[in-house]
């Protein structure tokens, strides 16, 4: 026998013997556990009871099939995949003391509908919908001033929390209607999420439809999100937040559809910085913004290696929205530069290539500190039709292949403060 001959039936062997571990998969269907899908009986505890037994047996798949399961927060587990059949719906309940109150991301919140948390291969799947019944908390939030801002007051809850997990996945479901952000994956490192819907009113508060934070080697691939706030937030630390807070790195954004929405962004939240995030093949039709990087003084730290590729945007309000001053856009005036803090941003290397846009209010801005101007960004083949045009200042910008045309005023406005170059 020849030594490749050997290796093959020694491979032979170890896929055999695999086989009866794959198949002998615990699986753990709700309904064993009492679960009734019938929307008004609430099955968090048969749910729970079902996802528990099957962690016990080192891992399986809970099955949610057949109805509507009606639940308060339940907790994913490693080595577990949730899967909710198609026409099936985890839907959340209309009962806000059904979310107790816990510190999440360093600030008071509430319990999520569906979390994990220090948990390694777990997996959400099966082509069906998990649903926040947000409405009531939105009508909440908009009686409450200062509401969406974390830190301030007990923030509502989420939706699907993978707090510090490991190797996820989050495939072929709907998630829609959370009372915030919807899908966050919070220092969590190797997750995959594909082909799936992210749906919440357009004028939902705070219905962020994708929130990595602090997170690492994060796919995000096919997602068709038509939501009330950021399409995609990227976030590295809270407003004033003390430290330490880790980066934002290794995100790929590929093949997506936006709508309703305020686009694709990182930040504003970015204390621990963003890194090494590459968006391609990107659609945007009615979103507020479309590329959008933004932090302020009381937040920033390094962005950079950042690149948005082949995007297509219409109706879009703002095209391009890069600014260092958030919540405003532009500081409205002269700025006095301040001492460089740790919460300092610092953005730069930048790189935007084939941007097309159309019936766009404003092309956009680029616009920094004075005491950290946005450096080395990079348009080419950009292309913006807008009635107003693009200003850049406090900023340093190359540009091959521009156009915006601007239907009031010029269509790019360099201030004194600032340099660029077009060719």
């Amino acid at each position: 026998m020849t030594k490749f001959s050997i290796r093959l039936a020694v491979a032979g062997m170890v896929a055999a013997m695999t086989l009866p571990a794959v198949a002998a998969v615990k699986v753990c269907n709700v309904r064993t556990y009492g679960a009734k899908a019938d929307g008004v009986t609430k099955d968090t505890r048969a749910i729970q009871a079902a996802i528990d037994d099957c962690a016990s047996a080192g891992g399986g798949r809970v099955m949610l099939a057949g109805g509507t399961f009606v639940s308060g927060p339940v907790v994913l587990k490693s080595n577990i995949t949730l899967d909710i059949a198609k026409g099936a719906t985890l839907f959340g309940s209309p009962d806000h003391a059904d979310y107790p109150a816990k510190t999440e991301f360093r600030a008071p919140g509430t319990q999520s509908l569906v979390s994990a948390t220090n948990a390694e291969n777990v997996t959400i799947t099966g082509g069906g919908t998990i649903d926040g019944n947000g409405e009531s908390w939105w009508k909440q939030a908009r009686s409450e001033h200062g509401a969406g801002i974390v830190g301030k007051i007990q923030f509502r809850p989420r939706l699907v929390v993978f707090d510090h997990c490991k190797h996820v996945q989050l495939t072929d479901v709907t998630v829609q209607n959370s009372p915030s952000w919807q899908i966050v994956p919070y220092y969590t490192d190797d997750m995959v999420i594909r082909n799936i819907r992210v749906l919440a009113p357009q004028h939902s508060p705070n219905t962020d439809a994708i929130d990595p934070f602090s997170s690492s080697n994060i796919v995000i691939d096919h997602v068709y999100a038509d939501v009330g706030d950021d399409n995609i937030a990227i976030k590295s630390g809270i407003i004033n937040s003390p430290g330490p807070d880790s980066p934002s790195h290794n995100i790929t954004i590929t093949d997506c559809d936006f709508m309703h929405g305020h686009g694709l962004s990182i930040g504003s939240e970015l204390a621990g910085g963003a890194n090494h995030i590459h968006a391609e093949r990107i659609h945007f039709n009615g979103t507020d913004q479309g590329i959008r990087i933004k932090a302020n003084r009381d937040r920033g730290n390094q962005v950079y290696d950042i690149s948005f590729k082949d995007i297509t945007m219409e109706n879009v309000k703002t095209s391009i929205l890069i600014s260092e001053y958030y919540p405003k856009v532009l500081p409205g005036g002269e700025v006095a530069p301040a001492p460089i803090g740790r919460l300092t941003p610092f953005f730069h290397n930048i790189t935007i290539e084939n941007v097309k846009s159309v019936n766009s209010p404003w092309a956009g801005v680029i616009v920094g500190l004075p005491e950290s101007p946005v450096k080395d960004v990079v348009l080419t083949n950009v292309d913006i039709q807008a009635k107003k045009g693009m200003t850049i200042a406090y900023a340093n910008v190359v540009g091959t292949n521009v156009k915006i045309s601007a239907e009031e005023g010029k269509g790019i406005t360099v201030e004194p403060n600032a340099t660029a170059t077009f060719k």
